[in-house]
């Protein structure tokens, strides 16, 4: 008896063919069978991992050090600015996938930033951004979301509404082109219009 053919009725694709004739033959009990699948699939997933390239790995560290750097940047007063109308910068603020929840490594820069805007009574706009995944109208609410986060915990923080305006410009202005979790994540972001 050879093996059955692929086009015999009994043993079409739907059933699983001579693939599944062959794991009986090979490993007649069913627990042998998932010890052999977890086997391939556990040397699949080791084997997969050690060929992936450096530069994935040191992609996600650029992710993380651009969200360090973020987190440990404050506003920087700009000298070229009189004592009476203060200007400075605040770095981004960055969100995680369809959220407009402040993570907590961002404290730091919003407390900064809250003190900064109450000691200069300067205006700022908030802007929220969003990746390009998403409908137009879907990324322009999430963006709303992220910015009126950011307002709600800068007045928490004690700087008054009337210093604050949000705007959504959803997937529109991204801050970096292109495709993939390290560019997605840098266009989660709010940012902010100091005048």
């Amino acid at each position: 008896m050879g093996w059955p053919a692929v086009s015999d009725a009994r043993n079409g694709a739907r059933r699983g063919g001579n693939d599944q004739i062959m794991m009986r033959r090979l490993f007649p009990s069913t627990k042998m069978r998932w010890a052999a699948i977890s086997l391939a699939v556990l040397f699949a997933l080791v084997t997969g991992c050690a060929s992936t390239p450096e530069a994935t790995d040191s992609a996600s560290d650029a992710v993380d050090s651009e969200f360090d750097d973020a987190a440990n940047q404050a506003p920087v007063p700009d000298s070229n600015v009189e004592d009476s109308n203060r200007s400075f910068n605040i770095a981004p603020v960055y969100f995680d996938l369809d959220k407009a929840e402040i993570r907590s490594k961002f404290g730091s820069i919003l407390s900064a930033a809250a003190t900064g805007l109450k000691d200069s009574g300067a205006t700022v706009v908030i802007e929220g951004h969003c990746d390009e995944r998403g409908s137009d109208d879907y990324n322009l609410a999430l963006g709303e979301r992220r910015a009126g986060a950011v307002r709600k915990y800068l007045y928490n923080l004690g700087v008054p509404m009337g210093q604050m305006t949000i705007v959504s410009y959803g997937e529109a202005k991204p801050a970096v082109s292109g495709t993939g979790e390290t560019v997605w994540q840098l266009n989660r972001r709010a940012e902010f219009q100091v005048r």
